[in-house]
């Protein structure tokens, strides 16, 4: 999804597979999505300069299943068998301060410049079965090994046997029929009930990145952002989108920098200008707009209507406990001129887990309004979380995948790190109001509009 070429889509391998790593791998705080994301495109740049003889490069782990936290960054590498002393010595010369800490037949741990990483080593015909393996949840493993083992399969050390003689895997999708399941999604393998949903063919039609056709929500220089709005408009039509929301902070937002009243009109003829320079792309003039901590929005309404989409946030939570902060949000929720509550429980991963709140009781509020719920892309937020995405759409909640991007570069990793984030909680692409084109997304800002006035 999100990964450079020769990676594919790609948890935690299982202890069995970890009993020759370093203690120096591992961090009990873990990095974000986005160091971790940043760690293994350097791998695989460093691969391609060094010329090692991989067939396929793959992230697993709790990267591969887009966690918000990640303990080490874990790669497969495919190649024959012939060609693994030559891979693993391409592996030993990454570039910078490269130190291999520990080294195998089948495995290989580096302490590089940017972050320690480690490789498991696998051939072409075992591929699927070490992808499962390396990719875990331990849990998810477990069951697939007592599985294995009722059908006279063994399951163990990255390999599918049947009486000692593998079996050959060279794909997931292999792997998961020698099961007799379909595929399971790496995203899905937290959850304790994905092989029963397996089973009994419930599985998800998952959202994927070839879904969005529009970002409702960046940021620019006119707040924290660091470039124009020209440029983030001329860099969402390049990543392919129909459409793109322009929502710098309000003014009171503790952002760096935020939109001032008196710069709204202004700002508003520099959208007006990306869109004549940048065609074939719908350009939306939106607003983060901050919930107060008596509840009202930054903005009055007469400002907030002018905006083509109004998105609010509670980034403040001005020592009120779970309670009042509901009382907040269901405020804003019924405001006719909030389309989308972003990052809704405002959380970092690793340090914050966010707000305590009766969620489903927002949801619901959301539900009756015709108001979105965000899954935010940004490694800061990533949130809505897998499971609260997932309990929001069980209660008829529209979701909105954004980037949440501040730069250019940003925008399209982002956007990826909030689909993996998505597919965490099961959400297939109905869910998602920005899967629609412009038109479904103007007419659920006028619904919510005409029903309220």
């Amino acid at each position: 999804m999100a990964f450079p070429p020769r990676f594919r889509r790609g948890v935690r391998p299982p202890p069995e597979s970890r009993q020759n790593a370093s203690d120096t791998l591992s961090s009990s705080a873990g990095i974000s999505l986005g160091r971790a994301h940043a760690l293994a495109s350097f791998v695989a740049q460093e691969v391609r300069r060094t010329g090692a003889p991989i067939d396929e490069l793959t992230p697993l782990g709790s990267l591969r299943r887009y966690a918000p936290s990640v303990d080490r960054v874990t790669l497969l590498a495919t190649a024959p068998a012939d060609r693994h002393p030559a891979v693993l010595d391409g592996l030993a010369r990454l570039s910078g301060k490269a130190t291999v800490l520990n080294r195998t037949a089948g495995r290989i741990a580096v302490a590089t410049e940017r972050g320690p990483i480690e490789v498991w080593l696998t051939t072409p015909d075992q591929m699927g079965a070490a992808l499962v393996w390396h990719t875990g949840t331990d849990a998810h493993v477990q069951q697939l090994q007592a599985r294995a083992s009722g059908r006279g399969l063994h399951f163990d050390g990255a390999r599918l046997t049947d009486r000692g003689r593998e079996v050959p895997c060279p794909s997931e999708n292999d792997f998961y029929r020698h099961l007799g399941l379909p595929y399971v999604a790496p995203e899905l393998r937290e959850s304790a009930d994905a092989l029963e949903a397996a089973e009994q063919g419930r599985l998800p039609q998952l959202l994927s990145p070839l879904h969005i056709r529009g970002d409702l929500h960046a940021h620019t220089r006119w707040s924290d952002g660091r470039d124009t709005v020209e440029q983030m408009v001329a860099t969402a039509k390049q990543l392919g989108y129909e459409y793109f929301a322009i929502t710098d902070h309000s003014e009171r937002s503790a952002a760096s920098r935020t939109l001032a009243r008196g710069d709204v009109a202004r700002q508003a003829a520099e959208v007006e200008a990306a869109r004549e320079s940048t065609p074939g792309i719908e350009v939306l003039h939106g607003v983060e707009v901050d919930i107060m901590p008596d509840g009202s929005l930054d903005f009055d309404d007469a400002l907030l209507a002018g905006f083509d989409i109004v998105l609010a946030s509670l980034h403040d939570d001005a020592g009120h406990g779970g309670p009042r902060l509901l009382d907040r949000y269901l405020r804003a929720v019924e405001h006719p001129l909030v389309n989308i509550i972003t990052h809704p429980a405002n959380r970092t991963p690793g340090g914050y887990d966010g707000y305590d709140l009766d969620y489903d009781r927002l949801f619901d509020a959301a539900a009756a309004t015709g108001t979105a719920m965000e899954v935010d892309g940004s490694p800061g937020h990533l949130d809505l979380d897998g499971v609260l995405a997932r309990r929001a759409v069980s209660r008829g909640v529209t979701l909105v995948v954004d980037s949440d991007g501040h730069r250019t570069d940003f925008l399209g990793r982002q956007l990826h790190f909030g689909v993996g984030t998505a597919r965490r909680g099961w959400v297939e692409p109905r869910h998602v109001l920005n899967t629609q084109g412009i038109a479904a997304v103007r007419a659920f800002v006028a619904a919510k509009r005409r029903a309220r006035s």
